[in-house]
């Protein structure tokens, strides 16, 4: 898809597989182009280059991944969503699991003792995520994570 819709390519010295696994690299370690370059056997400059080309071919997927959710109808038979009249989906908040430095740990670590992020989602009736929103750390209530979202500066906005 990237290659097919995003228009992504490998150069003569990088292939298209090198080039997506940086990307990745650093956006699941938050690392600094110096530190993914170092990884990579490439210069922080080849490193920001092809991390923004992917990230344009990434965002030019948005019309095949993503869609507009449609409100759930007054004539709906599905019987977990005809209390949603004219909703779009949805929302609840869930942990994930995650790995974090062992300093870090007492920020992740939640009522039961697991280290794990909290997460709002809302669902679509067909089960695809519209609106996602993670980061939280320690136990939050759902509501102050809804208020959190929509106090942000471009709100709640679901496509």
């Amino acid at each position: 898809m990237l290659r097919d819709i995003g228009g992504l390519s490998g150069t003569k010295n990088m292939s298209l597989q090198e080039i997506v696994a940086m990307f990745l690299y650093t956006l699941a370690h938050h690392k600094k182009n110096r530190s993914i370059g170092h990884y990579f056997y490439r210069s922080g400059e080849t490193v920001s280059r092809q991390f923004h080309l992917c990230l344009r071919a990434f965002l030019k997927l948005h019309e095949v991944l993503l869609y507009n959710p449609t409100q759930i109808l007054d004539d709906c038979e599905d019987e977990r969503w005809k209390s949603f009249k004219n909703c779009l989906g949805a929302l609840d908040g869930t942990y994930i699991n995650v790995n974090v430095p062992s300093k870090e740990r007492p920020k992740y670590r939640t009522r039961k003792g697991t280290i794990a992020m909290n997460v709002l989602g809302v669902c679509a009736p067909n089960m695809q995520f519209i609106y996602v929103l993670p980061g939280w750390e320690d136990s939050a209530h759902d509501m102050r994570v809804l208020r959190n979202a929509l106090s942000r500066p471009n709100g709640f906005r679901v496509p």
